[in-house]
């Protein structure tokens, strides 16, 4: 009796010990981190995240369809649910948003909103690929990556930051293609994570995952998959903005096996999605409709030219660029970069006809160096530039003295034939900026829809804000 009670006694106090260490091990185990410096608030965050999500949303091809909303709903609300409580701001407001596009591709931004293209699901053979880069999304989200960058760069305020990160998203990355002479590099630099951001995001996603029910080893297939595709001639676009920080397959495997996946609180409906995807028109590609027509190593399209094109929108949409503009420009006219210019373009008013880049129906804004630092002299070599190189326009009507953005400008009429043939009315509007540059604003329509596009053309000038000084 005795020597029993010994003998147990050091059994209990040994599956005690036992208990306490392993119980120490779970929560030691994986990789601790640690969010970023960040000046600002979770609520500007959020601030942030709602004005780019809805400027998203009016550009990308938004998939309305009941079935597939309702699944990435499930799927991101059950990663929201296993997320670290400490890291969780109540105040953010996650959205999960399905957009017909092919490219192989998601991004989330600040507070909340998390957008995943169709690509993204065609690509997944189970589940847990899309599941684990939405996590890896969160994981940006929940460690505030896009304003801990925006920290970096003291001087930039919240008030440009928001249009600079919808400019870096819309058009694949306008803001950063028109950089040169201006401020619009803002919002590319933002959402361009580092690759120690990178790291932070897989392994937490990873975490996440892993509570939420998911294998993290699903997260490594897909970026396994990325990487394949990125051997070809055009690069995924998710790597543009989520570098490979080195050996991520192998140490995302690695934090795997330190994890204990938990029970699955939702439904799984992944393949009913998948397959509801096929009923759905054709998903479009970026390069549709935002590769850059000069720069970007293709020709740009806003639906078909020659097709009708519809007038003007009565409702406006506010757009930015960086810390130098905002304007307002028709809801249904789309944005697409160029070298230093970003364009809205009304539908079938931009693309390719008969072996030729066309620019029929829309407005471009944009930054080029200025001749000189006289307004007339530096409007005049800039109209010059664009008669010489387009044979069929000429000047119609010498500059006369205009308004921008309560600064002085000047406005140059032409008129000549495109390509496609008809009479083209193009408006040339100059002013020069506080660092010397040239700013523009053109207006290019056929004669035959000028009447239609006057309004339009007046209420997208007199609406340009420059905020240079």
């Amino acid at each position: 009796m005795m020597f029993s009670v010994r003998r147990s006694r050091p059994s209990a106090w040994l599956a005690t010990v036992l208990a306490a260490s392993l119980g120490v091990m779970v929560v030691t185990a994986q990789t601790v981190v640690t969010p970023p410096k960040n000046k600002f608030t979770p609520e500007q965050d959020v601030q942030l995240g709602k004005e780019a999500a809805a400027e998203v949303r009016q550009q990308y091809p938004v998939i309305s369809d009941d079935q597939i909303s309702a699944y990435l709903d499930r799927a991101g609300r059950s990663l929201v649910a296993a997320s670290p409580k400490n890291l969780n701001h109540p105040v953010f407001e996650y959205s999960f948003t399905p957009v017909n596009l092919k490219e192989i591709n998601a991004f989330a931004l600040p507070g909340g909103p998390m957008f995943v293209n169709r690509g993204m699901f065609d690509a997944a053979e189970v589940e847990g690929e899309v599941v684990g880069v939405m996590a890896h999304e969160l994981a940006h989200v929940l460690l505030r990556h896009g304003t801990a960058n925006a920290t970096k760069a003291q001087k930039f305020q919240i008030g440009a930051v928001a249009g600079a990160i919808a400019g870096a998203i819309i058009g694949g990355g306008w803001g950063e293609a028109i950089s040169q002479g201006s401020q619009f590099g803002l919002g590319a630099w933002l959402m361009k994570y580092s690759r120690d951001y990178e790291k932070q995001a897989d392994l937490l996603g990873a975490q996440i995952m892993a509570r939420a029910g998911y294998d993290p080893r699903d997260l490594a297939k897909m970026f396994e998959a990325i990487e394949r595709e990125s051997k070809g001639s055009t690069p995924p676009q998710w790597l543009s903005s989520h570098p490979n920080p080195g050996n991520r397959v192998q140490y995302i495997r690695a934090e795997a096996d330190k994890l204990t996946i938990g029970p699955r609180s939702n439904g799984t409906g992944f393949a009913s999605a998948k397959a509801r995807f096929a009923t759905l028109p054709p998903a479009r590609s970026m390069s549709d409709k935002t590769n850059a027509g000069s720069g970007g190593g293709g020709t740009a399209t806003v639906g078909t030219v020659g097709r009708p094109v519809p007038a003007p929108d009565t409702r406006y949409k506010t757009a930015r660029g960086g810390q130098l503009f905002q304007v307002s420009v028709p809801a249904n006219w789309t944005g697409v970069n160029g070298e230093n210019a970003v364009k809205f373009v009304a539908e079938n008013g931009l693309g390719d006809y008969q072996g030729q880049s066309v620019f029929t129906h829309g407005v471009e804004l944009g930054v080029t160096r200025a001749s000189s630092r006289n307004l007339t002299t530096a409007t005049e070599a800039f109209v010059n530039a664009i008669v010489s190189s387009n044979p069929g326009l000429r000047v119609s009507r010498d500059s006369q003295a205009v308004r921008i953005s309560q600064r002085s400008g000047l406005g140059t009429a032409l008129a000549g034939r495109s390509a496609t043939g008809d009479t083209e009315r193009v408006g040339v509007y100059t002013t020069l900026l506080a660092d010397g540059s040239l700013f523009y604003y053109l207006t290019v329509v056929p004669e035959r829809d000028a009447d239609r596009f006057a309004a339009a053309f007046d209420r997208v000038g007199n609406s340009i804000r420059l905020t240079d000084r």
